[in-house]
């Protein structure tokens, strides 16, 4: 991809990011307002507070909690959020910011558990050599796409790294002694990856796009991340689809509703051709 960004850097990048599609409210720097850095939410009692205002949540819409679907809600709330800012930023721009858990900031609103909005606190960035803005002290140019990419990559799995770590040990009655294995965890960290390349397509009207940016960041199965990018052209209703790796176990909640198309439960050979 050829930039034809104006020679600035990161905030402005942001900004037009942001104007650019409606589904991710991205700021550069934390604007005024009550915001929490996602490494003080990583802390012990923090984490263990917003676990319980999740399930507290879903008791009111369901009328119950189960410690698998906490589990499942919780964990995709948070690891779309550096999946997420990194997808964008790398599809409008080729750039890629940090995402670390110093790196980045969230603000909740008060009526739903989930992050509302991101920040991206660090002005530096990796980019291509063509960038236009790759001499700015903040730049770190990178040779090509792919090894855009892989940073992409590692900078979302460091980050997965220190989550999953927390979300393991942290000690709260929503989520009981219920406990999934590694594999698990991490199968639900290459679906909030995966699937945020996708939906940063869709949301600026590039759903291929956002596939082919899928394909780059996971072009083969990179541990500890569970599989490649599983997006692929869906011949029977159009547009793309994809495998999920991991179960977001919401058919716990509609009883009647069964398992998803792409759930790995029932993972039809129909969607993959």
């Amino acid at each position: 991809m050829t930039s034809t960004l104006p020679a600035a850097g990161l905030p402005s990048t942001i900004r037009d990011a942001t104007a650019a599609q409606p589904d991710l409210a991205l700021h550069a720097g934390a604007p005024a307002g009550d915001w929490t850095d996602c490494a003080d939410l990583l802390d012990g009692d923090r984490l263990a507070a917003w676990t319980e205002r999740a399930a507290d949540w879903l008791r009111a819409g369901y009328g119950e909690a189960p410690a698998r679907v906490v589990a499942g809600y919780l964990v995709g709330w948070y690891l779309t959020v550096p999946a997420k800012t990194g997808a964008l930023l790398f599809r409008t721009a080729r750039r890629v910011p940090l995402l670390g858990p110093a790196d980045l900031a969230v603000r909740f609103d008060a009526d739903a558990p989930g992050p509302a909005a991101v920040a991206v606190l660090r002005d530096e960035y990796a980019c291509l050599p063509t960038d236009p803005a790759a001499g700015l002290p903040a730049a770190r140019p990178m040779p090509d796409e792919r090894t855009l990419a892989a940073v992409l990559r590692e900078r979302y799995t460091a980050h997965a790294t220190v989550f999953l770590r927390a979300f393991t040990a942290v000690d709260t009655p929503a989520l009981g002694r219920h406990r999934l294995g590694r594999h698990a965890l991490w199968a639900w960290a290459t679906d909030a990856l995966d699937g945020a390349c996708w939906r940063v397509g869709q949301s600026l009207d590039d759903e291929a796009g956002g596939a082919r940016d899928a394909a780059l960041v996971l072009p083969a199965r990179i541990a500890p991340l569970t599989s490649a990018s599983t997006l692929r052209p869906d011949t029977r209703a159009g547009g793309w689809t994809r495998r999920r790796e991991s179960c977001c176990f919401h058919y716990v909640l509609e009883r009647g509703m069964g398992t998803c198309a792409t759930c790995p439960r029932v993972c039809t050979q129909e969607i993959h051709r």
